[in-house]
């Protein structure tokens, strides 16, 4: 589980993100076969990044979106700290996620990253 301060909760948060607003600048996002990251910088200070998972029914039934939420969520912690502070993630699973191995998954978020979010890599 990500720490509170490392997570985006409202869904005014993740529309920001996703399709943008006055709270936010610099919007990218990169994608791959496997997931899609959203990257945007904060315009208020805040000391770290955060960020929010979209797994839709389109992934599967629940079991199998918790089990790629939870799979991702524990990519994403070991992968922060290269995520610059004031920085907002969305990454949102595509249905081929549902059975790609972690090690794919964890492939396609560092190229995924790295491309959405140049800091980050």
């Amino acid at each position: 589980m990500l720490p509170r301060h490392h997570r985006l909760t409202r869904p005014q948060e993740f529309t920001a993100v996703l399709r943008g607003d006055g709270s936010v600048t610099g919007r990218r996002r990169a994608g791959t076969p496997l997931l899609v990251v959203h990257c945007a910088e904060r315009t208020d200070s805040s000391p770290s990044a955060r960020v929010g998972f979209v797994v839709s029914k389109a992934v599967g039934n629940s079991v199998v979106r918790h089990r790629v939420a939870r799979r991702l969520r524990a990519l994403v912690a070991a992968r922060l700290s290269g995520v610059p502070a004031s920085t907002d993630l969305v990454i949102r699973a595509n249905p081929a996620a549902a059975t790609a191995s972690s090690r794919a998954l964890g492939e396609a978020l560092d190229t995924a990253l790295s491309r959405a979010c140049p800091v980050a890599a």
